[in-house]
C-alpha cells in the first residue's frame, strides 16, 4: 500500500463479519484494527481479545474505550492481559466518553482534560511496572502494582492513544500519550490546528520524545455503479452524529443553523425514519468534506488527502456495503503500488 491503513469496526457489523474483516486486513498487511465502544450496543474488549487471538500481525486497538466505566487499574490489567494474547500488538485507545450518554449512566463529563491526565498517568505507571500511589481530584490508588502468580512482572509495552478532538485534549495527548486517534467527521483542514496543538504538548515533554503517532477514523463508502448511494450512506452517518453528538459540528465546518434544524426533527436516540428525513437537509458537499465516499477513485483520493495533511494511518470506517468498500480501497491502493514498482 502507498499509505498504511487501519480498519474501524463497531456495532454496524455482526461479530462474524468483524472476525472476517480482521482476518482479511491481517492478511493484507493493514497497520491496525480498532474496535469501537460507544453506545450501549457492544463491549469493545471482548471482540478485541478474540481478534487478537485470531490474527498474527495487525495491531489491535480500542477505538475508543472511556475513562469513566473502568477504573484505571482495571483498565491497565485488562490491556496487560490483551498483550499476553497478542504480544506487542495491543493499543489502549481511550477517550472521555460523550454526552448525553455519560450523564444518562450517572457519570457526567466534568473537566475531561484534567481527569484524562490523571487516568493516563496511573495507567502508564502501571504499564511501567511501578508500584503506584496517586491521589488526584478524580482518581486515587494506594500502593497498587501488577501481581502475577505465573510469570515475572515486566514492563508492559502497550501504547496509549487518546481519542482527542479539541485543542486542549490534543495538547495533553502530545504531552503524555503515545498517539492520537482522531474521531470521524473532521475535514483534512482540521489537521493544521490539531498538529499545532499536539506540537505544543510535545514541547512540554521531558522524556526526549519528539513525535507521537497520528491515526484518524474516516467514514467511507464505495459504490462505483451509483456513487450517490455511497454518499448517502455517509450522509446518514453524518446526520446521526449531528443529532446525537452536535459538538462535532463545531470542528466540522457545519453551520449552527443546520444543526438546529436537524435537531428539531430528532434528538437522542434517533430512529431510521428521523435520520432519513433530516439528511435531506445535508448537502453532498458537506458530506464529502468530512468523509471519503462516492466512487473508488473518490475514496482513495480523499484518504490520500488525509494522509498528506498529516494522518499517518487513515482508519477506514465502512458504511453501506462494508465488504465492497474494504476490498475496493485495498485493491486500488495495492494496484497503485504495483504500478509504481513496475515503472
Amino acid at each position: 500500500m502507498r499509505i498504511p491503513l487501519g480498519i474501524h469496526v463497531g456495532d454496524r457489523m455482526t461479530l462474524p463479519e468483524i472476525y472476517e474483516v480482521a482476518q482479511y486486513t491481517d492478511e493484507k498487511g493493514f497497520d491496525s484494527f480498532w474496535v469501537a465502544e460507544g453506545r450501549m450496543a457492544r463491549d469493545g474488549i471482548v471482540p478485541a481479545a478474540i481478534v487478537a487471538k485470531e490474527t498474527k500481525r495487525i495491531r489491535i486497538g480500542t477505538g475508543v474505550v472511556n475513562n469513566k466505566s473502568r477504573n484505571a487499574a482495571l483498565m491497565a490489567v485488562t490491556f496487560k492481559t490483551l498483550d499476553e494474547v497478542a504480544p506487542g500488538r495491543a493499543i489502549l485507545g481511550i477517550g472521555a466518553w460523550w454526552e448525553p450518554l455519560a450523564t444518562k449512566l450517572g457519570s457526567p463529563i466534568r473537566k475531561p482534560v484534567a481527569s484524562m491526565r490523571e487516568y493516563i498517568t496511573i495507567v502508564k505507571r502501571l504499564f511501567n511496572n511501578e508500584q503506584v500511589t496517586f491521589n488526584g481530584e478524580f482518581y486515587s490508588v494506594e500502593g497498587v502494582r501488577f501481581d502475577s502468580m505465573y510469570r515475572e512482572n515486566t514492563v508492559v509495552p502497550v501504547p496509549v492513544y487518546v481519542g482527542a478532538v479539541g485543542p486542549k485534549m490534543l495538547e495533553l495527548s502530545g504531552e503524555i500519550a503515545d498517539g492520537v486517534h482522531m474521531d470521524f467527521l473532521l475535514p483534512p483542514s482540521y489537521l493544521v490546528g490539531a498538529k499545532e496543538a499536539i506540537g505544543r504538548g510535545i514541547a512540554k515533554r521531558t522524556d526526549s520524545v519528539n513525535e507521537i503517532d497520528l491515526t484518524q477514523i474516516v467514514a467511507c463508502s464505495v459504490n462505483d455503479a451509483d456513487p450517490q448511494e455511497a454518499i448517502d450512506h455517509c450522509k446518514a452517518f453524518l446526520t446521526l452524529y449531528l443529532m446525537q453528538q452536535p459538538h462535532i459540528a463545531a470542528h466540522s465546518g457545519v453551520e449552527p443553523e443546520l444543526v438546529e434544524r436537524i435537531q428539531e426533527i430528532a434528538g437522542w436516540p434517533a430512529t431510521k425514519e428521523d435520520i432519513k428525513r433530516a439528511m435531506e437537509l445535508v448537502p453532498n458537499s458537506l458530506v464529502q468534506n468530512v468523509t471519503a465516499c462516492g466512487s473508488t477513485d473518490d475514496v482513495v483520493s480523499k484518504l490520500l488527502e488525509y494522509h498528506e495533511a498529516g494522518v499517518r494511518v487513515p482508519v477506514l470506517s465502512t458504511h453501506g456495503d462494508h465488504h465492497q468498500t474494504l476490498v475496493n480501497v485495498t485493491e486500488a491502493l495495492q494496484a497503485d503500488v504495483a504500478e509504481t514498482v513496475a515503472s
